[in-house]
């Protein structure tokens, strides 16, 4: 994607007010024109799928099996989804559970509304799912939305640049080609809610942007996330899931595994199993042609994020065990395991967004716990252990966007709510969370006009019959709590 084929500074500000100007029309309020909107999403999608499978691999390297698997067939049935069970999400909640049963008659409930003119904000590594995905979920709120795709994908960019207004409503949906310039002039506007997916350090500009008009976000940031293997667990089956989570994508993934830690209690033979075990899953992976040369393994993206992985291999202090050759021209990198790190290596400094696990040794679950816990939140935590007390531990001793036992990468075709905590982001999607996002909740009340007669009690003069009347729970008995028992009954 070269600037001269980059959607024109001057026309961003355009494009806000047609999308402005449709969601006042309020048109995207009506229930089956978002479904007939999502099933164009999905016949986009599928009329042309190798179409996107080829733009896929052009930008990223990205294997066939995976551009169908993670990018293709999940927004499909995301859109259906979505398009089926819209009546639903999108009926008012009757509040039933009230503190005072006589407020029933009132009629209250919660209307799920849409924000309004909303934008989301794409990066490069899965420059197909990370579109559509929040796009799916503006549309089943009945938002507007623009969608600035990654100038590092461009082959995908500009297919869905090409492709939106063709399947959509263009009055409704557009997609914004360009690099920083672009993204700049976009974030001076006001919207009514930004969905980002990206890193850390542009999630701060994204925010900084935001707070001038107040505007809400959703941020997928990622990070370090963590994988606690436990000896007793089967360390073939763990080997083979936690390498396959970190060669999707060559590692250029949110939800990689990021490093591994493994508690031995002193023993080091058991570290000496663990890397067996990865290099028999590693092994099996690529019997049909080394990483290097396979068709079922994807490149890095640029140079310099080569470059920078290149540098985190040259600066570890680790031992690289399994794998580490490079193909500068064709931007590859085998998956490496690196040993003997240390919580101050130089591959622990950041996300490493890339084919290199380090294994990290520890004594006991609670010092894996407590190394995890050190740095910041991780988007998701994955362990492998049967024990359920270690699952306990584990779940009860940190802090992560969402928990992963005994497999990678699932959490993503689950209807989980998925997002981070902290400096991974805030803010949840897939399917009715997505929804959820881009809604607001606006509550309603009809009081009767029957009601009056039980009214009067509120108006002046006050008088202390009234005041009574007016506050019936300021003398309500309290219980009593016991922290380990609870709310105590009598």
């Amino acid at each position: 994607m070269d600037g001269t084929s980059y959607t024109p500074i001057a026309e961003i500000p355009e494009i806000y007010s047609k999308l402005r100007a449709t969601f006042r029309t309020r048109r995207t309020i009506s229930i089956p024109w978002r479904q007939q909107q999502l099933l164009q999403v999905a016949r986009m999608v599928q009329d042309n799928k190798d179409l996107f499978a080829q733009a896929l691999f052009n930008d990223v390297g990205k294997p066939a099996m995976e551009a169908y698997s993670y990018e293709i067939s999940p927004v499909l049935e995301r859109a259906l989804i979505a398009a089926t069970n819209l009546p639903e999400w999108t009926k008012p909640e009757h509040k039933t559970e009230l503190f005072d049963p006589n407020q029933k008659a009132w009629s209250p409930k919660v209307y799920f509304v849409p924000k309004g003119v909303v934008l989301v904000i794409v990066p490069w590594n899965f420059p197909l799912v990370l579109s559509i995905q929040p796009l799916i979920a503006a549309i089943s709120a009945g938002c507007c939305c623009a969608v600035k795709v990654s100038e590092i994908a461009p082959h995908t960019g500009h297919l869905l640049a090409d492709l939106v207004p063709k399947y959509l409503d263009p009055e409704a949906y557009q997609v914004i080609l360009g690099a920083v310039p672009e993204i700049t002039k976009t974030l001076e506007l006001k919207w009514d809610h930004i969905f980002y997916t990206g890193n850390g350090h542009v999630g701060r500009i994204v925010s900084a942007a935001a707070a001038k008009h107040l505007t809400p976000l959703t941020l997928e940031l990622g990070g370090k996330s963590p994988v606690i293997l436990d000896p007793s667990y089967d360390l073939d089956i763990a080997a083979k899931r936690i390498m396959y989570g970190k060669i999707i994508n060559c590692g250029q993934i949110c939800v990689a595994p990021d490093y591994l830690i493994v508690p031995t209690s002193g023993n080091h033979e058991i570290l000496n199993k663990v890397v067996e075990a990865l290099r028999q899953a590693y092994d099996s992976f690529f019997f049909d042609a080394p990483p290097l040369e396979s068709t079922s393994y994807a490149r890095i993206v640029s140079m310099s994020h080569f470059d920078r992985l290149s540098s985190l291999l040259t600066r570890t202090n680790g031992i690289t065990v399994l794998g580490g050759k490079m193909d500068t021209e064709r931007l590859k990198i085998e998956p490496t395991i690196v040993t003997g790190i240390r919580s101050d290596d130089a591959l622990m400094e950041g996300e490493l967004f890339g084919p290199i696990l380090p294994v990290i040794e520890v004594g006991t679950f609670e010092d894996a716990c407590e190394l995890v816990s050190q740095g910041d939140h991780p988007l998701v935590l994955y362990a492998f252990t049967q024990n359920e007390a270690i699952k306990t531990l584990i779940r009860d001793g940190t802090t992560s966007g969402n928990l992963v036992y005994n497999d990678t990468l699932i959490q993503l075709v689950v209807e989980l709510p998925f997002g981070g905590v902290g400096e991974s982001g805030y803010g949840r999607q897939h399917g009715r969370y997505g929804f959820e996002s881009f809604s607001y909740l606006r509550s309603s009340i009809d009081m009767p006009l029957e009601l009056e007669r039980v009214l009067t009690v509120r108006y002046p003069p006050y008088t202390p019959d009234n005041l009574k009347l007016m506050s019936p729970n300021v003398d309500i008995k309290i219980p009593q709590c016991s922290p380990t028992a609870g709310i105590l009954k009598g």
